[in-house]
């Protein structure tokens, strides 16, 4: 069996029915996994379900707020009792702001943003870790941004808390590697999602004259996150815990501030 394969593990991929998420579900259960998709809207999940069990994978549908503890621990109690253990944990729910000069954010808006992509991912992390810690075994991948690396100037409160997801998942790695997890962070840079090509953010692939504009100046495809992730989740990433790994081609606003 390759390293590479997920065969026999179970995850769980916050934020999995939309956008990059779509990708990572379909990606783990692909690989071999029983894929638990939560997400807060119920149809949105059974459709990604739908299609993963239509390929012959397994998965579970279920309804989370990520930012309501309850609800958080039901989710981790929901994935064992269904499947008897967890272990990935895919820390991918968050959302962006509305772009504004600092002396214009709301503290309403920040208070959002610090909720759904920072407080969110620590509630995950820890219901996540003490299934873990119980097993002595697993993975926690969480998924920041170059918004937390570089900064993001006119989305103060988004750049603030991808950045603090990349300090709990250092200080995660560091505390839990004594129990045998793994924890590890992703930080793509603009990814080319269909949402984000429906509202004209990503560019096009193609320069005014016809000619087709190299990959590796792009945004990189959602499939490309999903496969880092898979990477990091296999034990071809045993070794690797503590990191932050950007998911980027040459796009300048991605390394530098435009």
């Amino acid at each position: 069996m390759s390293d590479f394969e997920l065969n026999e593990k179970v995850a769980i991929v916050t934020g999995g029915a939309g956008g990059i998420g779509v990708h990572l579900s379909a990606e783990f259960a692909y690989a071999g996994a029983a894929v638990v998709v939560t997400s807060r809207q119920q149809e949105p999940l059974d459709e990604v379900v739908a299609k993963i069990t239509a390929n012959g994978g397994r998965a579970l549908a279920v309804t989370a707020d990520i930012t309501v503890p309850e609800q958080v621990d039901e989710l981790i109690a929901r994935t064992v009792a269904e499947f008897g253990r967890l272990d990935i944990m895919v820390n991918n729910a968050g959302g962006w702001g509305s772009r504004r000069m600092p002396e214009e954010t709301a503290y309403d808006e920040w208070q959002r943003l610090i909720d759904v992509n920072l407080n969110g991912t620590f509630l995950c992390c820890i219901a996540a870790g003490k299934q873990m810690i119980e097993q002595a075994s697993g993975n926690i991948i969480n998924i920041s941004s170059t918004a937390g690396t570089k900064g993001n100037p006119y989305n103060l409160h988004y750049s603030a808390a991808k950045a603090g997801v990349i300090s709990l998942s250092n200080n995660l790695a560091f505390m839990w590697a004594k129990h045998n997890i793994n924890v590890n962070c992703i930080a793509p840079g603009l990814i080319g999602t269909q949402p984000l090509k429906r509202l004209g953010i990503i560019p096009s692939d193609t320069r005014d004259d016809g000619t087709t504009i190299p990959h590796l100046e792009l945004p990189p495809r959602p499939e490309g996150v999903a496969q880092m992730a898979r990477f990091l989740a296999s034990d071809a990433a045993r070794d690797i815990t503590g990191e932050v790994i950007p998911v980027r081609g040459w796009f300048k606003s991605d390394r530098y501030w435009q």
